[in-house]
């Protein structure tokens, strides 16, 4: 473990947290209202993962409440989720993304003249939940439902530095070790082989613009764990797709200066692994083709560069030959700490990748303004009840639970 800084402030990983921090920890939580936000399928209750989270997050009584951004298929499923949590200390609320209810408002509201109706996923699962969520919280983080290695330093470690106050951080973002629990075998592949390699290309490409070499300073851009004041939560445009941590990452760009921002390492941490995809569109290679799309999109935005298709064709280039350096570097470490390593298979998948880029470019020339559902102080100018709206259609059937 090192202990450099950069760009963004860095709070490392320098000793197993203590008792005695855990209980600063919900002491503190007593003196400003804290949440946490998870999007979650329904599925999720059937893996050991979400039990354990749940389980972790009881051990913090002073939680102003904990929001479960779920998408089910069934109101009985609804009801199973809620019977899941009713043990929690706090009270917990579910927000039914995909119900039918909230279905049938969205689409009133978006006749009405707001454009909210983005495609269902982990971006319209957030919007939603920041919708209760601002309501009642100063603070608030989010996790995903999928982590196998969550632990109390989570919460610990990603709230700590915005409840004090003294350090002025408005946003943190989480980084970590990406080992697979049963086989030691790094992952993070989007992140390892694509994010970091086409950051590099680009630097190259255009110049070391300000926005790539913030991006740049994120130890784990991609991580889906971040917190964050409801102040700037009510001021980010969340986008719908696969590049909605980069998205969300230029959204904080735009709205806070850098003294305001931290990463904090969470050490080794495990959760699903999605696979390439047999196409374009699948897996991982439509993660990196999204995720590609939001940086073109970002570089437009804020330094008002365009890719043309020239320099498309040689950031295709200048990215293979980088990430395949990349992956030398990664046999290394992988050999030297004992590690199972496929160089073979990890340069195929750059070689994969690699073949996304042209034609992203090409699609996203043709829609360069994408989709995002805009910020919520936007939208309570369209309507200023409207969190409290959607909170009601999402828990229509639903009621919170709170458990004293």
């Amino acid at each position: 473990m090192d202990f450099l800084q950069d760009a963004i402030s860095t709070v490392h990983n320098h000793r197993p947290m203590e008792a005695h921090q855990e209980q600063r920890f919900n002491e503190q939580l007593a003196q400003r209202r804290a949440c946490i936000l998870i999007p979650c399928l329904f599925d999720e209750l059937r893996r050991p993962a979400l039990a354990l989270t749940r389980d972790v997050l009881a051990r913090f009584s002073n939680l102003s409440h904990l929001v479960i951004a779920l998408a089910a298929e069934h109101q009985d499923e609804v009801d199973q989720t809620k019977a899941f949590f009713q043990e929690m200390p706090c009270p917990v609320q579910v927000l039914w993304t995909n119900g039918p209810a909230l279905g049938d408002f969205m689409a009133h509201t978006h006749d009405g003249g707001l454009d909210v109706l983005g495609p269902a996923g982990k971006g319209w699962a957030v919007w939603v939940g920041l919708a209760a969520a601002t309501l009642e919280a100063e603070l608030i983080a989010l996790f995903d439902a999928d982590i196998r290695t969550f632990n109390p330093s989570y919460p610990v470690r990603m709230l700590g530095p915005l409840l004090e106050r003294q350090f002025g951080v408005a946003y943190v973002k989480a980084f970590y070790s990406r080992l697979s629990l049963e086989e030691n075998r790094m992952h993070g592949r989007a992140t390892r082989l694509f994010v970091m390699p086409v950051l590099d290309a680009l630097q190259q490409l255009v110049g070391p613009k300000t926005l790539l070499s913030y991006l740049h300073a994120f130890r784990y851009p991609l991580s889906g764990e971040f917190a964050f004041t409801a102040d700037l939560a009510l001021n980010l445009r969340v986008p719908c797709d696969w590049g909605l941590e980069m998205g969300l990452l230029a959204e904080v760009y735009r709205n806070l200066t850098i003294s305001h921002i931290a990463q904090v390492d969470l050490g080794v941490f495990d959760h699903k692994h999605k696979g390439i995809g047999t196409a374009r569109m699948e897996g991982l290679q439509r993660m990196c083709s999204e995720i590609l799309a939001c940086l073109m999109r970002a570089l437009m935005e804020h330094e008002s560069i365009a890719l043309s298709r020239e320099e498309a064709a040689t950031l295709e280039v200048l990215y293979q030959r980088i990430a395949k350096d990349r992956v030398r570097q990664h046999h290394l470490d992988a050999a030297i700490n004992g590690l199972p390593y496929d160089r073979h298979a990890e340069e195929s998948i750059v070689n994969c990748f690699a073949k996304l880029i042209r034609p992203c470019w090409n699609d996203f020339m043709g829609a360069p303004t994408g989709f995002r559902l805009p910020s919520w102080t936007r939208a309570l100018a369209f309507n200023p009840n409207l969190r409290q709206e959607v909170v009601a259609a999402a828990t229509k059937s639903t009621t919170a639970i709170q458990v004293v």
